[in-house]
């Protein structure tokens, strides 16, 4: 799938965003070293990862507006995580409004070796942030950390309902 109105990214991309900051919003200093295995990304790689991703993808579009570069290091603390994150998506979200029309979605660009339409890779950033914030959340329960409801509610929700958590 690609967008084909700027419209509908705009509503994707602020509807998981929110989703995203709720998730980095619970993340402590502390756990930004968790990881699964000393082969695997932490928490914090992660977490950063998204931010970084936001800014670098839809630069290779031609988008211009601010976010961390490349080859910035994992912040130490998650509030600094948190605000980037907010500066980065929000940055992008005002790039493609005031600097693309409809069309420009149809546009090919270098991404990766291949040419793909910009509608193509604003869409892949979207499941992209979804993908990573799903690993988020395994790591944030091996740290401790209460998840966010995503896509319903969590294990402590249903206890706060009353109710138990439906079992797989």
């Amino acid at each position: 799938m690609m967008f084909k109105h700027i419209e509908d990214f705009v509503a994707a991309w602020q509807h998981e965003t929110a989703a995203t900051e709720r998730t980095l919003e619970m993340l402590t200093d502390e756990s930004l070293s968790q990881q699964i295995t000393s082969e695997n990304r932490t928490l914090g790689r992660l977490a950063w990862h998204l931010v970084q991703t936001v800014h670098e993808m839809p630069t290779r579009t031609g988008l211009s507006f601010e976010g961390p570069r490349e080859d910035e290091p994992v912040p130490a603390s998650a509030v600094d995580i948190v605000a980037a994150y907010k500066r980065t998506s929000q940055g992008l979200l005002d790039a493609v409004q005031s600097s693309w029309k409809d069309e420009n979605l149809h546009h090919l660009s270098e991404m990766y070796g291949e040419q793909w339409p910009n509608g193509l890779t604003l869409d892949i950033l979207v499941k992209h942030e979804i993908h990573h914030r799903g690993q988020m959340t395994v790591l944030m329960r091996q740290a401790g950390l209460r998840t966010p409801e995503l896509f319903g509610p969590t294990k402590e929700q249903w206890a706060e309902f009353g109710m138990p958590a439906p079992v797989i």
